[in-house]
């Protein structure tokens, strides 16, 4: 078995440019989650809770908890990665505690397990008051990033053309 590569060396400057590309664009972006804290270890970030987040009880939807959750674990991640991999989500589970409410939901990712193939990370989120709305473990696959496969030998059969893709 193939030792695991270490993690790029992630520096400050590194670190600002992931968080402005992840946190930038997308869920994280149209959800308002706001970056804390980053390190190989703990994942710090707030999201303030918004009229597109409650659910019609006036707290906080499960799904948008768990969506926070799923950037958080996929982050942490991503820090993690040695060069040449990415990753995505292979499952997810989370127990709800308490009903979310705002002003603002506060959460904490670690990781449980930091492996070549996969990694599992627990987020807890909070309630601005402290109190413990949602725990949340998901495992990250960790993936290689693949070449695109290249055309094989052209092979002649009769009058047809025949090209076979290697993989």
């Amino acid at each position: 078995m193939a030792a695991r590569a270490k993690p790029a060396g992630k520096t400050a400057a590194a670190r600002a440019a992931l968080t402005r590309e992840i946190f930038g664009r997308g869920m994280p972006r149209a959800m308002g989650v706001r970056l804390v804290a980053l390190t190989a270890k703990r994942v710090t970030a707030e999201m303030p809770v918004r009229p597109m987040h409650i659910n019609r009880s006036g707290r906080v939807n499960g799904g948008a908890l768990m969506a926070m959750a799923d950037v958080l674990g996929a982050i942490g991640t991503i820090i993690n990665l040695p060069p040449g991999y990415r990753t995505t989500t292979l499952e997810s589970k989370t127990n709800f505690f308490a009903a979310g409410e705002g002003p603002v939901l506060r959460a904490v990712a670690t990781p449980l397990h930091l492996g070549r193939t996969t990694m599992v990370w627990q987020t807890t989120i909070r309630n601005a008051d402290g109190r413990r709305v949602a725990l949340v473990t998901q495992t990250q696959m960790v993936i290689p990033v693949e070449a695109p496969a290249a055309p094989a030998k052209t092979k002649r059969r009769g009058e047809k053309m025949m090209t076979a893709r290697v993989s």
